[in-house]
């Protein structure tokens, strides 16, 4: 049974830092390619930043360029979400997952989620 479980969310003000993980139970997590989305209140569900098998090619979503880092860490299975100079409107529940084909930046093209780690970001 495939299980990720993201941690590291909370409460920051504008301008902190967060550093968000995702663990997972995927046997061959060294072989996929991982994806971090985000989703605000009555918001559609956002592709944030995704990053290959061997982290030598990462993807991102403009509103987060300069801001955030994805990285990964497959000796221990898991990906991050280094999320730094953070703004009133990163504030959303973060998902991260399991692509399994198609556009990295589309929704539809990961398999398996995660719970979710809230991020809230004061102004």
């Amino acid at each position: 049974q495939v299980q990720l479980a993201e941690s590291g969310g909370g409460l920051v003000q504008a301008g902190g830092s967060l550093r968000l993980s995702c663990a997972t139970s995927i046997r061959a997590f060294s072989a996929l390619i991982m994806g971090w989305f985000r989703q605000a209140p009555g918001k559609e569900r956002e592709f944030v930043q995704a990053i290959t098998y061997d982290g030598a090619v990462t993807y991102e979503t403009d509103s987060v360029k300069g801001r955030f880092t994805i990285s990964r860490d497959n000796a221990k299975k898991t990906v991050y979400l280094q999320m730094n100079s953070l703004k009133p409107e990163d504030t959303a529940v973060y998902y991260c997952a399991v692509h399994s084909g198609g556009s990295v930046t589309a929704a539809t093209s990961y398999k398996y989620w995660g719970q979710g780690t809230q991020v809230t970001v004061s102004s």
